[in-house]
């Protein structure tokens, strides 16, 4: 079970179908003995089909849009460097760029205007401030690493009762600010704890009440705060939603319609090449009883980083993760208990002569897996950074050894105990492969420095990784039982513990909202590593939200990552 969750399928075993395949030529199994009986998924299949294939980049637009970002980008930075500004207008002003997805083109310049900032920092100068205006002081200190104290609310609290005053419930856009401030919390922030429940109540109860951009406002939060949001989408978003918040100045809307247009055709041809490759290596003829989710794998991982830079990162991470889809759906929807046996044994000993002992329809998925390891290793080699592959390449023997273990558990009808669960589901939620992949293509920041740092297993990987595989858990623990899996953490937790299942489902939401308070707490100064390196992390985290909170978005994606991906590739840029 990973995050690639095959949820509410019914099993049924198709031995009619398999046969038309094998007719076809498509698909070669052992004809001489009987097809044995296997535990086949009905996927739904793509939804977008071949249209990403047909992309076609004119290069001479994209250099169009760099060329014309130019002069709007200097106007923006010499807003930001502004001396005269008011500090509020400034921070209000790096709220908006941060939010439209610009911070890396200005990092240097926010970073020494926040640094200043934070150090002239007077908590009686926010007994001037009303709620909206100490929410987004609040949140742009707190994203862009300095730990603004949430002391700054209390006296939007009553001193004899405790709570939060009546008042502020008049003032939406104050509470909305408040309930997006409380998504930075830390552990031993009481205050924001609390916040979160008030405004969240709050805002339910108005909401149906609001009109225009308010309206959209709210429900776009009470959706899915920022925080916990894809980065791109997120940008798109408020650039739609608060208009008027991006034009109060002229050049920040146009820098960011100019950097819409140039991201949306640089990863339109990522998409394309990520697609032909698929096609090129025909998975789905030889394994065709997979998901075929190109487009939201690449969605997925361009969720951990959008910045140019990173086009190459995609693109390799992109193709490992689609590795990793066909590796989970042959353990959990093809292959006999016997098969999986054979091939994790092959996995592990890596190595072209083992293709002798697997199966043949898994043949040509292990030689290309093999091959493109090789190629990368070769080429990351040349720079000296081949390390950073050979992490990735580790990192999908231990998934591999994981898949196998719960396997062995659902064929023997094993239940774990949550903590033996909670060790190998670390490993299958596919977050160590992933996220060490991400690496790969990111370039010289991921140095042995780096790589050191990210095998000691630190607080915030481990706080990413806890929320990668139980938000998953709590979204597809009933399906999965239907589908006979037996290593569910919810399971785990009722029998390890003894609870009913809604209170093992709200335990394991408790580890969540704490995990993301490590992750905050990890992404303030002064940092252990570089942003570069944790904003991968955090952004993990972010889609296992985006695919997870409402459903299995991956193995059903007609909802959310249907809608995302629209947004992002389908329809057109602001213009």
């Amino acid at each position: 079970m990973s995050p690639f969750n095959k949820s509410n399928l019914a099993i049924s075993f198709h031995l009619q179908e398999m046969a038309a395949v094998e007719a076809n030529g498509t698909f070669q199994a052992n004809t001489k003995t009987t097809e044995p009986v296997r535990p086949l998924a009905n996927f739904p299949p793509s939804v977008w089909g071949d249209r990403f294939l047909s992309f076609s980049l004119d290069t001479t637009e994209l250099e169009g849009y760099a060329k014309a970002m130019e002069e709007p980008k200097e106007e923006v930075r010499k807003l930001i460097v502004d001396p005269t500004m008011d500090s509020n207008k400034k921070l209000s002003l790096i709220y908006s760029v941060h939010r439209l997805g610009l911070t890396y083109l200005f990092l240097q310049e926010i970073e020494a205007q926040l640094d200043k900032l934070f150090k002239e920092f007077n908590l009686q100068d926010y007994d001037e401030f009303d709620l909206y205006t100490t929410s987004i002081n609040f949140q742009v200190f707190r994203h862009l690493g300095h730990k603004l104290p949430c002391d700054v609310f209390n006296k939007f609290k009553d001193s004899s009762s405790g709570t939060f005053k009546e008042s502020i419930t008049n003032d939406v856009k104050g509470m909305l600010g408040l309930y997006e401030s409380a998504q930075l919390r830390l552990r031993g922030e009481p205050i924001l704890d609390e916040a979160s429940a008030f405004t969240e109540t709050q805002l339910k109860s108005v909401v149906n009440t609001l009109e225009g951009n308010l309206a959209k406002q709210v429900m776009q939060s009470l959706r899915r705060p920022f925080h916990q949001g894809m980065p791109m989408v997120e940008a798109r978003m408020y650039f739609s939603n608060y208009d008027e918040e991006c034009s109060t100045h002229e050049s920040l809307p146009k820098l960011a319609k100019l950097h819409f247009n140039y991201l949306q055709l640089q990863q339109k041809e990522e998409l394309r090449i990520v697609s032909k490759w698929w096609k090129d290596m025909r998975f789905q003829e030889t394994t065709p009883y997979i998901r075929d989710r190109v487009p939201e794998i690449y969605l997925w991982i361009l969720g951990l980083y959008f910045e140019p830079r990173y086009s190459l990162a995609r693109i390799i991470a992109t193709k490992i993760t689609l590795f990793l889809v066909v590796l989970d759906d042959t353990y959990d929807a093809y292959a006999t208990i016997e098969e999986i046996r054979l091939l994790t044994d092959a996995i592990n000993r890596w190595d072209i002569s083992a293709m002798e002992q697997i199966p043949e329809y898994i043949r040509p998925f292990y030689k290309i897996l093999l091959d493109e390891y090789a190629e990368l290793e070769k080429q990351l080699a040349k720079e000296g950074r081949a390390k950073s592959v050979i992490a990735s390449k580790e990192a999908f023997q231990d998934i591999a050894r994981g898949y196998l273990e719960e396997a062995e558990w659902t064929n023997s009808g094993y239940v774990a105990s949550f903590p033996e669960y909670m060790k190998n589901g670390l490993i299958t939620s596919a977050y160590n492969v992933i996220s060490k992949s991400a690496l790969v293509g990111m370039g010289e920041m991921v140095g042995e420095d780096a790589l050191a740092w990210y095998e000691s297993h630190p607080k915030t990987l481990q706080a990413s990784e806890l929320i990668s595989r139980l938000q998953d858990d709590v979204m597809t623990y009933q399906f999965e039982r239907e589908r006979g899996q037996s290593a569910t953490g919810v399971d785990s937790y009722i029998k390890t513990y003894g609870v009913t299942e809604k209170e093992a489902i709200d335990e394991l939401n408790k580890m969540i909202e704490n995990a993301w308070k490590d992750i905050n707490e990890g992404c303030l100064k002064p940092r252990e590593v570089s942003m570069d390196l944790l904003a991968p992390i955090l952004n993990l985290a972010r889609m296992i939200d985006v695919v997870y909170r409402y459903d299995d978005g991956f193995t059903f994606p007609g909802k959310t990552m249907k809608e995302y991906i629209t947004l992002l590739f389908v329809g057109s840029s602001p213009m």
